[in-house]
């Protein structure tokens, strides 16, 4: 089973419930961190490392020789990754989608692939929890391919959990592909609903079952758990505002290791998901 951890905003804690519950659960579980941009899931998780790998995508390489500059290539490209400029052309590995549309229509011949470093993923294990943490090399604009080389680590059997990116953007979408169960993380603000919102609107058009954590529950309104409530949204978890959880926070440790009421209803609520949907196909 995959559970997918998300938010409409940053810094609402998803990454705070996501290591939790890898950590509560008890059993063998994989931890993908998908939050390519900026992963964190390992401060708290401190996994010895086992292995790392490249994350490369096929880019065109342009032959000067045999270009003939007719403008194919150009056309063809939706992203504006390839230029016909004069007599050649000239290509933005950045913008490239890897659809191999331009090699595809070279009558030249003049176009290859080759691979084209994106970023990097990192394996190890921390206890029971095996993770998997993929970054985004600096520079490059799209986390997807990125996302799908993590989500490949994904447990054929057992649970798998997924840090999702923050927002609703095409980063978010390759995160919970594949996914049996959401869990949205919000804080119970004007800009924590607007943004849960926004993410359940989401995920409702992708047809994914999910629930809501508030965190800091008790720092805000109730205006969150109105809208779940009116909405039919399953509440699944309220954290409290704790100096002692934001300080051990700070050391880089993770909520179980300071809240055993917490463990308590993370554990349980990892169980109670496999359980529900689990065996959904």
């Amino acid at each position: 089973m995959q559970i997918a951890v998300a938010s409409g905003k940053g810094g609402t804690g998803k990454t705070t419930v996501s290591v939790g519950l890898a950590q509560a659960y008890g059993k063998p579980v994989v931890y993908l961190d998908c939050d390519v941009e900026e992963p964190n899931g390992s401060i708290f998780l401190k996994p010895e490392i086992a292995s790392s790998k490249t994350v490369n995508v096929k880019v065109p390489v342009v032959d000067t020789v045999k270009c003939r500059a007719c403008g194919s290539c150009s056309s063809i490209c939706q992203f504006n990754a390839i230029l016909t400029l004069g007599s050649r052309a000239m290509v933005f590995p950045e913008l490239c989608h890897s659809c191999g549309g331009c090699e595809r229509v070279c009558i030249s011949g003049a176009i290859t692939e080759v691979n084209h470093a994106v970023g990097s993923i990192s394996c190890g294990f921390s206890g029971k929890v095996k993770t998997v943490s993929g970054l985004l090399e600096i520079g490059h604009a799209m986390a997807p391919p990125v996302i799908k080389a993590v989500k490949a680590y994904a447990a054929d059997d057992g649970l798998t959990i997924v840090d999702c990116p923050p927002g609703t953007s095409c980063s978010l979408l390759a995160a919970v592909k594949g996914s049996d169960f959401v869990i949205l993380v919000t804080e119970p603000t004007p800009f924590g609903l607007h943004d849960l919102k926004i993410s359940v609107d989401t995920l409702r058009r992708l047809g994914l079952p999910f629930g809501v954590i508030v965190n800091r529950s008790d720092s805000g309104d109730n205006r969150v758990c109105s809208y779940c409530e009116k909405e039919q949204i399953p509440l699944l978890l309220e954290i409290p505002e704790s100096r002692e959880i934001a300080e051990a926070y700070s050391c880089g440790e993770g909520v179980v290791a300071v809240s055993e009421f917490l463990k308590v209803r993370l554990a349980d609520l990892a169980e109670q998901l496999v359980d529900q949907f689990g065996t959904r196909v």
